[in-house]
C-alpha cells in the first residue's frame, strides 16, 4: 500500500502529534508499505525533499504560537510530487494548513482520507479564553470540527474513548468512529537496553542524588497541562519527605513563571526544569524516574504515559477518560481526583518498595498492548475500510467538477 501521513508537526519539532506520525511511519514500513510523510518545513520560503524524496517539507510561516508554522493551502512544487506518488490512502493528522491540503489532494486525485482527532481543541479554548466569549467559541470550535472531522473525510479515528464521546454525545455525529489508542516503540523505552552508568551520570548532571525519590513529568508547559497542580503538591510531599524530586521535562510560554511558583512554594530546591530534551535522549529521563505525574486534563491520549509505562515506571495520573483505558488503579498506576489523594498515592509509593516494584513489572507488561506494532495493524483495517467504501461510492458529476478544480 502506498500511504500518505500529512501532519502540521513532524521531527525534529517534539510534541504528541509528530511522535504519533514517527511511530506509524516506522511500523507501516516494517510491514513492507510505502509511506509518505508530507508535513510543514520550519523555513518560510524554501521545500524539502528528504529521505529519498518519501519527506516533503513545505514552506511555512511562524504563527507565534510554540512552534507551529502554517503552510499553504495548496504548494503546487509539492502538488506535483504528491500526483507522481500515486497514493492509496491518506492519512491526515492535523484539522488546518497541511489539513486542508490534504482534504484538496484527496479530492483532486480521487483518494480516500482518513482523518485521526488528535486534538481536544475545546478544552484548548477554555485556557485561550478564560471563560470570556465560551458560547461563541465553543460553537466555532465545533463547527470546524464537523467541517474537518465529518464533511471531508472517509473515516474518522479517535485515540480514546473520551474523543469517541465528544462526536457521538456532543456534536452528534453518526458516521462510524474508529477508537485506535496511539502506540509507540515500547522496547526502545525497556530498562534493560540502558547502561546504569548512563543513567547515574545524567542523575549527577540534575543534582538528583541515590537517595532522591523522583516524579517525573514530560510534557509542553504551558497552562493547560496543569502544571502548577504538581508544583503545588510538591510542596506538601518535601515537608514530609525532602528527597522526593520533581523533574519537569519540556519547554514551553509558562517556564519562567512555573519556576517562579516554585519559588514562591518553598520548594525550587526540590524541583528540576530540564528543558527540551531531543527526541533520542527521552528514553534516559524516564529511566530516572520512580513514578511519571500528571495532572492534565486536556490529552486526547497521554504518549507519554505509555512511554512511562514502557520503562516500567508506574503512572499517577489525575481521573480523566484519556487515561481510562491505559492505567488500572493498583495494577499498573493509580489515578485520583484531589491534591490530598495525590499526596497519600506519592507518599506510600515513597514507603513501600514492594508495592512500587509490583508496580513497575505490571507497568512494563501492560504497555506491550500499545506497541506500535499493533497501533499500525488497527490503522491498516481502518485504511482498507476507507479505500473498500471509497471504491464502492457512486462518482457524480458535482464530484467530477470539485476534482478538475481542486475543491
Amino acid at each position: 500500500m502506498r500511504i500518505g501521513l500529512f501532519s502540521d508537526t513532524y521531527p525534529p519539532f517534539i510534541n504528541g502529534v509528530s511522535t504519533s506520525v514517527l511511530m506509524l511511519k516506522k511500523a507501516l514500513e516494517k510491514k513492507g508499505h510505502e509511506v509518505y510523510v508530507i508535513t510543514i518545513n520550519n523555513e518560510k520560503t524554501s521545500y524539502k525533499f528528504e529521505e529519498n524524496g518519501k519527506l516533503i517539507r513545505i514552506p511555512g510561516l511562524p504563527v507565534g504560537l510554540y512552534d507551529y508554522r502554517l503552510s499553504g493551502i495548496y504548494p503546487i512544487k509539492a502538488t506535483r510530487r504528491i500526483k507522481r506518488l500515486k497514493l492509496d490512502v491518506i492519512h491526515c493528522h492535523t484539522e488546518f494548513s497541511i489539513g486542508t491540503y490534504a482534504r484538496i489532494i484527496s479530492k483532486q486525485f480521487n483518494i480516500p482520507l482518513v482523518h485521526t482527532y488528535h486534538t481536544m481543541y475545546e478544552d484548548y479554548i477554555n485556557y485561550i479564553t478564560k471563560g470570556y466569549f465560551s458560547g461563541v467559541s465553543q460553537r466555532v470550535v465545533k463547527f470546524f470540527t464537523l467541517f474537518y472531522c465529518d464533511q471531508t473525510i472517509s473515516e474518522l479515528v479517535v485515540p480514546t474513548k473520551k474523543t469517541y464521546d465528544l462526536f457521538k454525545e456532543k456534536y452528534k455525529v453518526e458516521r462510524n468512529i474508529y477508537i485506535v489508542p496511539t502506540g509507540i516503540e515500547v522496547e526502545s523505552f525497556y530498562r534493560e537496553k540502558f547502561d546504569k552508568k548512563e543513567i547515574y551520570d545524567l542523575k549527577q548532571k540534575l543534582n538528583i542524588n541515590r537517595k532522591d525519590f523522583v516524579l517525573l513529568f514530560v510534557g509542553r508547559l504551558s497552562s493547560e497541562k496543569n502544571i502548577e497542580y504538581l508544583i503545588e503538591a510538591q510542596r506538601s510531599l518535601v515537608k514530609k519527605y525532602n528527597n522526593i524530586k520533581l523533574i519537569i521535562v519540556g519547554d514551553g510560554p509558562d517556564q519562567e513563571k512555573l519556576k517562579q511558583l516554585a519559588i514562591k512554594k518553598d520548594c525550587q530546591n526540590n524541583i528540576v526544569f530540564t528543558g527540551k530534551i531531543p527526541l533520542i535522549d527521552m528514553p534516559y529521563y524516564y529511566q530516572m524516574a520512580n513514578i511519571s505525574v500528571t495532572a492534565s486534563k486536556s490529552e486526547t491520549q497521554g504518549l507519554t504515559v505509555i512511554e512511562s509505562l514502557a520503562a516500567s515506571v508506574p503512572v499517577v495520573c489525575i481521573k480523566d477518560e484519556s487515561f481510562s483505558n491505559i492505567i488500572v488503579d493498583d495494577l499498573n498506576g493509580y489515578m485520583y481526583e484531589t491534591k490530598k489523594e495525590y499526596r497519600n498515592i506519592i507518599l506510600d509509593l515513597f514507603s513501600n518498595k514492594s508495592k512500587l516494584q509490583r508496580l513497575s513489572k505490571q507497568a512494563r507488561i501492560s504497555s506491550n498492548d500499545h506497541s506500535s506494532s499493533n497501533y499500525a495493524n488497527k490503522i491498516l483495517d481502518v485504511y482498507k475500510i476507507a479505500i473498500d467504501n471509497y471504491k464502492g461510492r457512486k462518482v457524480t458529476f458535482f464530484d467530477r467538477i470539485k476534482r478538475r478544480f481542486g475543491i
